[in-house]
């Protein structure tokens, strides 16, 4: 520990984790963000924070990880898929396979426990500041630094019961998905795409009328929103001497974007390489290398399905009695996705 503060670049949850863990090992922090307040870019959008990768619960693994579970969750048991055909699927867990959460400003988002969190353990939270060259230790974590993928449609509210919704139709969203999302009389429709962004009005509007079709989607007060994802496997997680944690170092899930928990984790690391003086880039090979490494082999062969591989792919997954292991046997390391690894860094 050293009396001078610890400078963070960016308050999202992979820049709060770190400050996080630096506080609660009573290091000074300063965090700085570049925009007006936390969750600037999510505006109150509902995203999935995914319980499939371990056998652990991830909000019991937050807690291990001495981070805060105080914002809303809806633990997502059972769910509806539909295929290019309107075929619907049912998609089930005897545990939760993903909480859906709250992003951005709003009071019980996530983005808000883990600031609260922040700030009650003494760190120092600047917004509308930056840093780009600090003088001591630092950690960088300012999200996204390319496209790869961008989610786009709308919020708004609604009196739809809770759940979610999916659509695999690459007239929808290419190469991705399309989603719907609704806790406490909130919503989120976006088609979540990872080719042709210059079509992306065609597409939101395909996206709606699907939803509308298919589920009785109903939007009052709609509200456009969009976001952006970065990934990839980086060589070096460092700048300079510097930790990168989150999307800005590539860090996310490069099959359905499912990020955030990689982003938190990687948050955690930076913070545990500048405690413990150890090598940081060992530690998220470590940790992160091999998930990441079959995320991507998973997303060029989920690239090159089509609609048909989507129709598979449900039927697959309806047919198990348990979701949540069968999506922890697909995102898990194997032979042979090590053997196809080389192959997805070229096609990806």
């Amino acid at each position: 520990m050293d009396d001078q503060p610890v400078e963070i670049a960016g308050a999202g949850p992979a820049g709060l984790a770190a400050a996080i863990t630096l506080a609660r090992a009573g290091q000074a922090v300063i965090v700085h963000d570049a925009h007006a307040h936390v969750g600037y870019r999510f505006r109150r959008d509902l995203q999935g924070l995914e319980n499939w990768t371990t056998s652990q619960d991830v909000l019991a693994y937050f807690s291990r990880l001495g981070l805060t579970t105080a914002f809303r969750s809806l633990p997502c048991y059972q769910g509806s898929a539909f295929d290019a055909w309107d075929q619907a699927y049912h998609l089930c867990s005897d545990v939760p396979f993903f909480y859906m959460v709250e992003r951005g400003p709003g009071d019980a988002s996530l983005d808000t426990a883990l600031l609260n969190q922040a700030r009650t353990l003494g760190v120092e939270v600047r917004f509308n500041s930056r840093i780009t060259a600090p003088k001591g230790r630092a950690i960088f974590a300012t999200g996204p630094q390319s496209t790869d993928a961008i989610a786009v449609g709308y919020h708004f509210d609604t009196s739809m019961p809770d759940g979610f919704w999916v659509i695999c139709d690459n007239r929808l969203a290419p190469q991705g998905y399309a989603y719907l999302l609704v806790m406490d009389g909130k919503g989120t429709v976006k088609s979540c795409m990872f080719r042709g962004f210059k079509q992306q009005a065609l597409y939101v509007q395909r996206t709606v009328a699907a939803f509308e079709r298919l589920t009785g989607m109903t939007m009052r007060n709609p509200r456009p929103h969009g976001g952006v994802g970065s990934f990839h496997i980086p060589v070096t997680a460092l700048s300079g001497a510097h930790p990168v944690a989150g999307e800005q170092a590539g860090f996310q899930d490069t099959l359905w974007g499912f990020g955030m928990r990689v982003a938190i984790n990687s948050g955690v690391l930076a913070a545990r390489s500048l405690l413990e003086d150890s090598c940081y880039d060992s530690s998220w090979r470590k940790t992160l290398g091999s998930p990441m490494r079959s995320s991507l082999v998973n997303r060029a062969v989920y690239g090159h399905m089509g609609n048909y591989g989507y129709r598979w792919l449900l039927r697959y997954l309806q047919s198990h009695s348990d979701v949540r292991k069968a999506l922890r046997y697909h995102y898990g390391p194997s032979r042979i996705k090590q053997l196809l690894s080389p192959l997805a860094h070229v096609v990806s």
